[in-house]
């Protein structure tokens, strides 16, 4: 996807657009306020303040009609510097540019920018005409708080875009229509995967039978795959005293993205935003000797964040967040061969069992910046944590980049950078190295002298969380999900109901017997119809029964994206699907 803030003539070329976008809709609407159209990575928007006037589909079509006269008349655009006297002067009528001019440093130089019988408060830059602007398209239009403030007034937000060939716009567009079939929120809507409602809250969202049958699937196989690799899993509360979350140095470093106190008996609860203290604890009860690490400790937890209404996105961001979340504890000998474990793990998930390509992965290596009062203050124990980490990642030859302010408040970490489809640039595995949860918890192991030392905790997630990792998959995938994970595996057809559905009851429920999630379509519809929804709603096998299979109790199935027909006994059927299954490829 093209990224119209880094390329400086598509910047210019879209800002000067947004200001040709505010001219037609002035043309328009004689009393629309104008606040700000910034570049954006897609394009460009304008916040517009129309009164009571709410932006509808009909009323697109007219913008865009009076951009084009605008752009075929082609001003142009001509730069003035103000005083800060003859700015408050000249945008007088506007309170939103007031407003804007009368938080401007000082020492600023204050600049608008003209075309034609239209000024717009503005920094720059700019194309030379407006004739530069012909080749644009309005894509959406949505609410906005001025200020981002829900407290202020909404105003009517129109994104566009604008590229200098008609060939160029059509391509791009091409590429926003497939995004938006890519959009994990559209093909989970399509699937009928998760929604969220305004009675349970933002980010909040509720996961339907189809959608938690994904959700348990992925789960139960990171479990597994953890397993073979010596983690033990743990439960624990959702909940604990804000004095853990003291000494663990969460309530200093955290407590602005953590839900509010609740204050029960004599205690004050919170629900947890990390693990990592509980776990501390699991470790602390039983008594280690230096031959007993590493000590892998894993668990599929909920865990709570607020985060801002206007950020959360689907499973993408969420407020309630069941972290595939583990802590190995290890002695400063095995921090090299452990992180390198936790690296191979990564690679074995998303490369080996999901296919995914290499080429969307970034490593980045997250440190503190200088700003030390958003960290644990122990300058010897950063330097160790980031040159190890550093160290680790130039001996597995990975390409990362460096990142001041990414670390966690505890310590530096390896955060993957993945690029979605649509274009989000996201964690999701991430490892981390503490040197502080030991010596806040007074975490101990006897050495080989019998002395009590310090373990190290590494910190990490493969699947991130359950939600964000879903909304990648789903998204990379465009829906169509391998057969061990599809929340429907084998959906059965019978070609006539009143002479195949018999059988094709009898065949359901030894694909169920057998452990293969089963549907039954036995509607009073046409077998194409019928046939026509499986392939929409993507399922991976689908079955055709009539006279033939019932006959000679065979199954003929299709694949999805198949015309292919194949025909089997029953129970070779159940074979290769269960080993597919299992297989988890």
């Amino acid at each position: 996807m093209i990224n119209f803030k880094e390329d400086e003539y598509l910047h210019n070329l879209n800002h000067s657009c947004a200001h040709m976008l505010a001219q037609a809709v002035k043309h328009l609407y004689p009393d629309a306020k104008f606040w700000v159209g910034p570049v954006i990575d897609e394009g460009f928007y304008y916040d517009i303040d129309l009164g009571d006037k709410v932006i509808t589909e009909e009323d697109i079509p007219v913008i865009e009609k009076e951009m084009k006269k605008l752009a075929k008349d082609g001003k142009r655009i001509v730069r003035h510097e103000l005083s800060r006297e003859e700015a408050l002067e000249m945008f007088k009528d506007d309170p939103y540019k007031v407003d804007l001019i009368n938080n401007m440093p000082e020492d600023e130089v204050i600049s608008a920018y003209s075309q034609g019988d239209f000024t717009d408060l503005c920094r720059g830059g700019h194309v030379d005409t407006l004739k530069e602007c012909k080749n644009f398209k309005l894509i959406k239009f949505s609410g906005a708080y001025y200020k981002g403030d829900s407290n202020n007034k909404v105003l009517q937000r129109i994104y566009g875009v604008c590229l200098p060939t008609p060939e160029e716009l059509e391509a791009h567009l091409k590429e926003l229509e497939e995004a938006k079939e890519r959009d994990h929120r559209k093909i989970g809507k399509d699937q009928n995967l998760f929604f969220t409602h305004k009675l349970v809250g933002a980010g909040l969202p509720l996961f339907t039978p189809n959608g938690a049958t994904i959700r348990r699937e992925l789960e139960r196989y990171i479990q597994d795959k953890e397993i073979r690799q010596g983690y033990k899993h743990v439960y624990s509360p959702v909940l604990a005293t804000t004095e853990m979350y003291k000494i663990s140095g969460h309530w200093d470093h955290y407590k602005e993205d953590m839900f509010p106190i609740m204050k029960l008996d004599n205690e004050e609860l919170v629900l947890r935003p990390m693990n990592c203290p509980h776990h501390a604890l699991i470790y602390k009860n039983d008594l280690h000797s230096y031959r007993d690490l590493p000590v892998r400790m894993g668990e599929i937890a909920n865990v709570f964040r607020y985060e801002a209404s206007g950020a959360v996105c689907g499973l993408e961001r969420v407020r309630e967040i069941c972290q595939n979340d583990a802590h190995l504890f290890v002695r400063p000998d095995q921090i090299k061969e452990e992180v390198g474990n936790v690296i191979k793990l990564i690679f074995d998930v998303y490369i080996d069992d999901f296919g995914f390509s290499k080429d969307c992965f970034k490593f980045r290596l997250s440190k503190r910046d200088k700003d030390k009062a958003k960290y644990i203050d122990n300058d010897e124990m950063w330097e160790t944590a980031e040159s190890q980490l550093k160290e680790i990642m130039d001996e597995l030859k990975l390409d990362y980049y460096e990142q001041e302010g990414e670390a966690a408040f505890y310590g530096p970490k390896i955060d993957i950078q993945i690029k979605t489809a649509l274009g989000h640039d996201i964690t999701i595995p991430t490892c981390q190295l503490d040197f502080s949860l030991p010596e806040r918890f007074d975490l101990t192991y006897v050495d080989e002298k019998g002395n009590k030392v310090r373990p190290v905790v590494i910190h990490r997630a493969i699947l991130g969380s359950s939600e964000r990792f879903m909304s990648f998959l789903l998204e990379e995938k465009k829906g169509i999900l391998p057969l061990w994970l599809a929340p429907v595996q084998v959906n059965v057809v019978p070609v006539n109901n009143e002479y195949h559905l018999r059988y094709a009851k009898e065949v359901q429920e030894l694909l169920l017997q057998n452990g293969i999630r089963t549907e039954l379509d036995d509607r009073e519809e046409k077998l194409g119809y019928r046939l026509r929804e499986s392939v929409i709603k993507k399922i991976p096998i689908t079955l055709i029964l009539g006279d033939k299979e019932k006959d000679n109790e065979q199954i003929s199935f299709r694949r999805y994206g198949s015309e292919e027909t194949i025909t089997v006994s029953k129970d070779d059927f159940v074979t290769l699907i269960k080993n597919e299954i299992n297989n988890k490829k």
